[in-house]
């Protein structure tokens, strides 16, 4: 479904990612981890099309993507669930909600609104309350909610569990992995190295802007190397 060869970008004069690559089959949980500042999120980043490589390719569903504006590559399939949740914290989760289909003509927003607040109650519970009101917890809630309004082929995920309690980030694994089974491919950067190995089908350690070691989820946490880096 997604295909990554030679990534590279910078920020001004400083790379940022240098030679990243890896590939997503549709279907999948597929997991890049490493430690702060490797690229991991730049790279998410440069897929949704808020920035643009100076070297290498991104082909979606075979077609080459990497030079086109980003409400493109949303339109063509992809949505970006970014590091920070990036709500509008003075509008309701209605209308953060709504804004996650903006690009869309059909017919089936609306029931697609209560497919967000069946999955999770509490929006549904607060749809008129203004989204800075909500807890961390309830805001990833609110920034997966408006990610799946656009009807994603494949949804990212950055750093999601971040900041969470621990029975918040059960509940948001629980949920990824739930809508991979609906029929979603997962593409997630999360630097909880166990959580994200354990669920993912593939994944990929990027390390100084390059990825180093790729394999199953399972094999990557029984991997010496990993462990020691990642797991303590």
């Amino acid at each position: 479904m997604l295909e990554v060869n030679g990534l590279a970008v910078a920020y001004g004069a400083i790379e940022a990612v240098r030679d990243v690559g890896f590939t997503v089959e549709e279907g999948q949980i597929v997991c890049l981890v490493g430690t702060n500042g490797a690229g991991k999120s730049t790279t998410l980043r440069t897929i949704s099309g808020l920035l643009r490589p100076h070297r290498g390719e991104i082909r979606f569903l075979g077609r080459p993507i990497h030079d086109l504006p980003a409400h493109s590559i949303l339109a063509a399939g992809i949505a970006h669930c970014p590091e920070g949740r990036r709500l509008f914290a003075g509008m309701t989760v209605e209308e953060n909600l709504l804004l996650g289909a903006h690009l869309r003509r059909d017919r089936r927003v609306g029931r697609d609104m209560e497919h967000v607040y069946d999955l999770f109650p509490v929006l549904g519970e607060r749809r008129t309350q203004r989204a800075g009101l909500f807890s961390g917890g309830e805001q990833q809630m609110l920034a997966i909610g408006r990610a799946m309004m656009a009807r994603p082929k494949l949804l990212m995920f950055d750093e999601p569990t971040m900041g969470l309690s621990p029975i918040m980030i059960k509940q948001l694994l629980e949920t990824i992995a739930m809508l991979r089974s609906g029929g979603t491919t997962i593409l997630m950067v999360e630097q909880n190295a166990l959580a994200a190995l354990t669920l993912a089908d593939h994944g990929y350690v990027i390390d100084l802007g390059r990825t180093t070691l790729s394999g199953p989820g399972k094999e990557l946490l029984a991997d010496q190397r990993v462990r020691e880096a990642y797991l303590g």
